[in-house]
């Protein structure tokens, strides 16, 4: 896991949450993507890391899901969305991402979004008992 470092662009904005990139799937995404769009995901990161309340416009829950959302970010004409879900309350843990050419999302997408977080939490679970046997020595 990878925690997102910025630079503030303001020493009165601080850090309301952390964002965390779970393995490679967010980088896969990321590094395919256009400078535009780089700078693009970054803004909107940035935002969803220092804002007390992310606009919707930005941040939305999927629907029939427990506890996915996704990043919204719109450059010109072309729609980019990053599944993601909290931890821990202030901790958002980024997924998968692609590019949206229709307006409904592709269930395909929100399937994997899904498997790739009941992996992340299987695999929490799993290193919080190895931590747990590591301490009780």
């Amino acid at each position: 896991m990878f925690h997102y470092s910025l630079t503030l662009k303001s020493n009165k904005m601080e850090r309301v949450r952390a964002v965390l990139f779970y393995k490679a799937y967010f980088f896969e995404f990321f590094n395919e993507q256009s400078e535009k769009v780089k700078e693009k995901i970054d803004e909107v990161l940035f935002l969803v890391s220092v804002a007390e309340k992310i606009p919707q416009k930005f941040f939305k829950h999927i629907e029939e899901t427990n506890g996915l959302y996704e990043i919204r970010l719109t450059l010109g004409s072309n729609m980019y969305r990053i599944f993601c879900c909290f931890d821990e309350g202030n901790v958002i843990v980024l997924f998968n991402g692609f590019q949206k050419k229709s307006q409904k999302t592709p269930s395909s997408q929100i399937v994997k979004a899904l498997k790739i977080k009941n992996e992340y939490f299987e695999e929490r679970v799993n290193n919080k008992g190895h931590e747990n046997k590591r301490t009780k020595k």
